[in-house]
C-alpha cells in the first residue's frame, strides 16, 4: 500500500492518526486523537503509537483496546516503563504492549471500556498475567466480565504457560523454578466467546476482580474484540477428518490438555493422505482435535482448511517432561493451511517442556492464511519458493513468529516468499525473520533472495527482535509496524552469526518503529541496527541496504545504530524523542571499524540533554552527510578543511565542523567567540601566550572532536594547556573514534584562575594517518587552550603491552571471550562463568618485560552501573610460578568517570599478567573490557 509515498505525504498520513501527548517521565509518547479515530476507523482507540494500516501495519478483523487507556475503578492503577532499563532482565511493563499495563490487586478493582467499534462484540481475547505458583508450573484462577455493570461471566486464566526464570545463571534460558528469581515471559492470552448476547455497540464492559477471583493480582495489558462470523461451512470436494475417525473434545484446554481427550493423530494423518491422493481439501470441522504424543502430521500437495480459528482447533498434547525430539505439529510440503487454530501444552521453547513448532513448511506455492497459532516453539518456519503467509495471528509464541528461511524441512533455498498483513504479538524470539543460512556443518544452502515482508504488525517480542533481516539479497521490508521490544533491536538489517549468509541488498522503507530497543546483556540495543555484529558475531559482509522513509519514535536507547557495513543509503527517515541518541555509528557493542554510508535528509528531534542527534564514533567508517536536520548544511570535517598535523599543536577552538551531536556535544551555548567561527559554542578570547581563543564553560558529558593526521604510528606525549581556579579530579580524557580511552583520566591542578595557564601531560598511542580524537569533558570547571602532541612519549601511559596479545581465562559466558579484553575496543568485553568465583583472566605479553602499571576498563556506556570488583594482580615469567604484584583489593568502576581503574605497583619483570576475581557487586562474574599493561 502506497509503496511510492514520499516522506512528506507519509508523515501527513501518520500525523493524522497520532497526536503527541506528555507521558512517561516527561518522555513524549503517542496516543490517538479522538477526532482522527472517527475519520479513520470505527474503533475509538488504537494501541499507543499504532498508525492507520494505510501507513504501516496489518489490517486486522479485530480491534485492540489498551488497558492503561481504560477507565479504572476501585483503586486500580497503571504501571509503565518510565525510563530506559538499567538491568538486562525483563519487567512486566517492558514486555507489555505499550510498555504499560493495569494492575488489579484488590477486590472491587476494575478496568472498563466502551464498545466504540460500531459493531457487536461476541468474542474477546485478553492479554493478561496472573502469578505463578510458589513451586512453578502455574496456577488457575478466574476474572469476572461485566457488561453495562452487570456480571456476565467468569473468564478462566492461568499461569501454566508463562513465567520463566533467569537468575542462578539461567539468562536467556527456559528455567521454570521461581526460586531462581529474575522472571520473564509474564504475559499470556485468554480468549472466549461472550456468554449470552453480544456486547452491543455503545455498551460498557469491564474486567473486575471479585471475591471469587482468587489470584493475588491480575495484570491486564489489552483486550482484542471481534464480531466473529458464523463457522464456515464444509467446502465442496473435501474430506472431513471426522470421516477418518477423528474425535472432537470441546472441553477448554486452559494451558493444558483436557482430561480424557482422544488422540486423533493417526486418523488425521490417514485423512491427509486420502485427501492428497484424491486431490481433495482436508476439512477440520468445529471442535478441538488432539495430537497426543510427539508425532507430526506430514502433508504434501494438499489444502487443509478449517471453519475459522474461533471454531476449529488442532491441539498438541506432548507428555511432559518430554525427552523425544519434536518436529512441528504440521510438516507441510507445497501445502495450504487455512482458517484454524493451532495450540499446544508447551511450557517453553525447550524440548523438555514440549517446545515444538506449528507449521514447518517448504516446497513451491505454499500458502499459510487465516491461521491463529499460540503456545508453540515457533509458529511458521518456512523455506522454498513462491510461498505466502498472510492474514495470520501468531501470538504467545515461545520462539519465532514468522521465520522465512532456506533450511526448513528438506529445503535448501528460499526465494520469492511473501509475508503480508500478519499480526504477531508476544514472541520469545524474533517476531519475523528473513533467515538466510550459508552452511550447517557440511551442508551448504543457497542464499535467500527476493523476500517481501509488508504491512505486518509485530508487537511486544520479549525475547528477540521485531523483524530481523539476516542475509541474502533483493529483500523488501515495507510498511510494517513494530513496537515495544522488551530487550532487543526493533528492526535489524544484517546477517546471523558465523554461518549466516552475507547480506547483499535489502530495501527497508515505510516502517514505523515505536518504543523499541532493549538492554539484553546490558548492551543498550538500538531500535534499528544496520550492519554485521548482530547476535555477538562481528563477522561477514553487509552491503547495499536502502533504509528510507521510516519513522522511529521513542526509542528506548539509540534510534539507529551502524556496525560494520558498506554502501548503506540512509535517507529521509524521521526520528522523534529517542531516550538516548538519534543516529550512532559504532555504538557500544556494535563496532564499526570500517564501512561507509550515505546519510541524507534525515530528521532527528526531541533528543534529551547530554545526548546527540548524530555521532560517528569510528575513525574507519566514512559517512557522507547532507541535508540532515542536525547539520545546518554540512557534515563533519576538520576545521579549515585540513586535519591538524601530529606531532604538532591542535588549537581547542579548531574543533571539527558539523555542529551539535556531530562535531561536538554541549548542554548549553555560552561562547563569545562568534567572530572566529559562527558556531562559537564555548569560545572566549584568551590571555595565554600567543592569544587567540580558548574553550571554556566545560561540563560533565560534553565533548569536542578533532580530526588529526598522525605522521606515524607510535607513542605521543600530549600536553593539555589548561586553566582552573580550583583543582578538578578526572577532568577529561582523550578517546579514539571507537570510544577507547587513550589518555586515561586526566586531572587538572588549581592554576589560580580562569586565565592562569598551566600544562598537564598524558601519553597516548596513535595509529598512523587521519583519525578523529575526542576531548571528553568528564568534570567541569576548567578551560582548554590547546593540545600539543610530541613524538616518543615517555610519560605514564607508554605502550600498551597487552594490546592484541594472547588472552586466556578460567571460563567465559556466551560470546564474551577473553580476546575481547585485549582488542583495543572498550565496548567489547570478557565475562567469566557466572556464579562461580574465583575466576581468572590472563594475558601473555610474548616475552619478559618490565611492568609497573595496569589500566582496567569496563564498557564506558552509562547502561553499566557502578560496581566494585575484588581483584588480585599477579605476574609470572613462565606461566607456572606467580608472584603478587598487587594484593587483593576492591576496585570501583564508575561509568561517570569512564569506567576505568589504574593500578600502579613496584616494577617487576614478567611475561604473564593474571587477574583473579573473587567478587563483583554488579554481576556474579569477573568482567573486563580492556586490560592495558604498561612498563611504568
Amino acid at each position: 500500500m502506497f509503496p511510492g509515498m514520499n516522506l512528506r505525504r507519509r508523515l501527513a498520513s501518520l500525523l493524522a492518526v497520532f497526536t503527541v501527548v506528555a507521558a512517561l517521565g516527561g518522555v513524549p509518547m503517542l496516543a490517538v486523537a479522538p477526532s482522527a479515530v472517527a475519520a479513520t476507523a470505527p474503533a475509538s482507540y488504537q494501541a499507543p503509537g499504532t498508525p492507520s494500516p494505510s501507513v504501516a501495519g496489518a489490517t486486522t478483523p479485530f480491534t485492540t483496546y489498551e488497558a492503561p487507556e481504560a477507565a479504572l475503578g476501585g483503586g486500580a492503577s497503571v504501571v509503565s516503563l518510565t525510563s530506559a532499563p538499567t538491568s538486562e532482565y525483563d519487567s512486566p511493563q517492558g514486555e507489555a504492549d505499550g510498555h504499560a499495563y493495569v494492575q488489579l490487586t484488590a477486590t472491587g478493582q476494575s478496568v472498563q471500556w466502551t464498545n466504540n467499534t460500531g459493531q457487536p462484540i461476541n468474542f474477546i481475547n485478553v492479554r493478561a498475567s496472573i502469578p505463578d505458583s510458589s513451586a512453578g508450573g502455574g496456577l488457575t484462577a478466574t476474572l469476572d466480565l461485566y457488561v453495562n455493570g452487570t456480571f456476565r461471566q467468569a473468564l478462566t486464566m492461568n499461569s501454566i504457560q508463562s513465567w520463566q526464570y533467569e537468575g542462578n545463571n539461567n539468562y536467556n534460558g527456559s528455567d521454570q523454578n521461581p526460586a531462581d528469581g529474575d522472571p520473564r515471559d509474564f504475559w499470556d492470552e485468554f480468549h472466549a466467546f461472550v456468554s449470552g448476547a453480544a456486547i452491543p455497540a455503545g455498551a460498557t464492559f469491564s474486567l473486575q476482580k471479585d471475591s471469587t477471583n482468587s489470584a493475588q493480582f491480575y495484570w491486564i495489558n489489552s483486550i482484542d474484540l471481534w464480531d466473529a462470523p458464523a463457522p464456515a461451512a464444509q467446502p465442496a470436494n473435501s474430506i472431513s477428518i471426522t470421516s477418518c475417525g477423528a474425535v472432537a473434545d470441546n472441553t477448554p484446554t486452559n494451558g493444558a490438555a483436557a482430561p480424557g481427550a482422544v488422540d486423533s493423530t493417526v486418523d488425521i494423518q490417514n485423512c491427509i493422505n486420502q485427501a492428497a491422493s484424491a486431490g481433495k481439501i482436508l476439512w477440520i470441522p468445529q471442535g478441538t482435535f488432539y495430537l497426543i504424543g510427539t508425532s507430526s502430521l506430514v502433508a504434501q500437495n494438499v489444502t487443509i482448511e478449517g471453519a475459522g480459528y474461533w471454531y476449529s482447533e488442532v491441539y498438541r498434547d506432548v507428555p511432559l517432561p518430554n525427552n523425544t525430539p519434536l518436529g512441528a505439529a504440521f510438516q507441510c510440503y507445497s501445502c495450504q493451511l487455512e482458517n484454524f487454530h493451532i495450540d499446544s501444552d508447551a511450557m517453553s521453547r525447550a524440548e523438555v517442556d514440549g517446545g515444538g513448532g506449528a507449521e514447518d513448511t517448504t516446497g513451491n506455492n505454499w500458502l499459510i492464511e487465516g491461521m491463529w497459532v499460540q503456545h508453540v516453539e515457533s509458529s511458521l518456519w518456512a523455506s522454498g519458493s513462491n510461498g505466502t503467509a498472510e492474514n495470520n495471528l501468531f501470538t504467545v509464541i515461545f520462539a519465532d513468529g514468522c521465520n522465512l528461511n532456506n533450511v526448513s524441512l528438506t529445503g535448501t533455498s528460499g526465494s520469492n516468499l511473501t509475508a503480508t498483513n500478519n499480526f504477531i504479538r508476544g514472541t520469545g524470539d524474533d517476531g519475523m525473520a528473513i533467515n538466510s543460512v550459508a552452511y550447517n556443518g557440511s551442508t551448504t544452502y543457497t542464499a535467500m533472495s527476493d523476500i517481501t515482508m509488508s504491512h505486518n504488525t509485530v508487537i511486544a517480542p520479549w525475547g528477540g527482535k521485531g523483524i530481523g533481516i539476516y542475509g541474502g539479497s533483493g529483500h523488501l521490508v515495507e510498511d510494517n509496524f513494530i513496537s515495544d521490544t522488551a530487550r532487543y533491536i526493533g528492526l535489524g538489517v544484517g546477517r546471523f552469526g558465523v554461518n549466516g549468509s552475507d547480506m547483499l541488498g535489502a530495501t527497508v522503507t515505510g516502517n514505523v518503529i515505536v518504543r523499541s530497543g532493549g538492554n539484553a546483556y546490558l548492551q543498550g540495543q538500538p531500535a534499528l541496527q544496520i550492519g554485521n555484529g548482530g547476535d555477538g558475531q562481528n563477522v561477514g559482509t553487509v552491503t547495499d541496504a536502502t533504509v528510507t522513509d521510516n519513522t522511529i519514535i521513542n526509542s528506548v536507547y539509540d534510534s539507529i545504530g551502524f556496525s560494520t557495513s558498506t554502501s548503506t543509503d540512509l535517507a529521509d527517515n524521521t526520528i522523534t524523542g529517542p531516550w538516548r541518541n538519534g543516529i550512532v555509528i559504532s555504538p557500544p557493542y556494535y563496532p564499526a571499524p570500517t564501512g561507509n554510508a550515505t546519510i541524507t535528509g534525515n530528521t532527528v528531534t526531541g533528543v534529551g540533554s547530554g545526548f546527540s542527534a548524530y555521532s560517528n564514533d569510528s575513525s574507519g567508517f566514512t559517512a557522507t552527510l547532507s541535508g540532515n536536520s542536525w547539520q545546518g548544511g554540512s557534515g563533519e570535517g576538520p576545521y579549515g578543511g585540513t586535519p591538524a598535523a601530529v606531532p604538532g599543536v591542535v588549537q581547542a577552538e579548531n574543533y571539527d565542523t558539523g555542529g551539535q551531536g556531530v562535531a561536538y556535544n554541549v548542554t548549553s551555548t555560552n561562547g563569545t567567540g562568534n567572530s572566529y567561527r559562527s558556531d562559537g559554542v564555548d569560545l572566549e578570547t584568551t590571555s595565554d601566550t600567543g592569544g587567540g581563543y580558548d574553550l571554556g564553560w566545560t561540563a560533565g558529558g560534553q565533548w569536542f572532536r578533532y580530526t588529526v593526521n598522525a605522521a606515524s604510528a607510535g607513542t605521543y606525549t600530549v600536553s593539555f594547556r589548561v586553566a582552573a581556579p580550583s583543582a578538578v579530579t578526572d577532568a577529561l580524557h582523550l578517546s579514539s573514534a571507537s570510544g577507547a580511552n587513550l589518555s586515561g583520566n586526566v586531572s587538572i591542578p588549581a592554576t589560580g584562575g580562569w586565565q592562569n595557564w598551566s600544562t598537564v601531560t598524558a601519553t597516548v598511542q596513535l595509529a598512523a594517518g587521519q583519525q578523529t580524537l575526542t576531548v571528553n569533558q568528564d568534570n567541569g570547571g576548567w578551560n582548554l587552550n590547546y593540545l600539543s602532541f610530541a613524538s616518543g612519549g615517555t610519560g605514564p601511559a607508554g605502550t600498551n603491552l597487552a594490546l592484541n596479545q594472547p588472552a586466556t581465562a578460567s571460563g567465559y559466558t556466551q560470546s564474551y571471550l577473553p580476546a575481547n579484553a585485549v582488542d583495543g575496543n572498550t565496548s567489547t568485553y570478557w565475562e567469566s562463568t557466572n556464579n562461580d568465583f574465583p575466576q581468572w583472566f590472563q594475558v601473555d605479553l610474548g616475552s619478559s618485560v618490565t611492568v609497573g602499571r595496569i589500566v582496567m576498563d569496563l564498557p564506558p556506556s552509562t547502561s553499566w552501573g557502578t560496581r566494585t570488583q575484588t581483584i588480585t594482580i599477579q605476574g609470572s615469567t613462565n606461566g607456572t610460578t606467580y608472584s603478587t604484584l598487587a594484593a587483593s583489593a576492591g576496585y570501583t568502576f564508575n561509568p561517570a568517570t569512564g569506567n576505568t581503574v589504574t593500578v600502579t605497583f613496584n616494577a617487576a619483570q614478567v611475561r604473564y599478567v593474571m587477574l583473579t576475581f573473587t567478587a563483583n557487586t554488579g554481576w556474579p562474574a569477573g568482567q573486563l573490557s580492556e586490560l592495558q599493561v604498561y612498563s611504568s
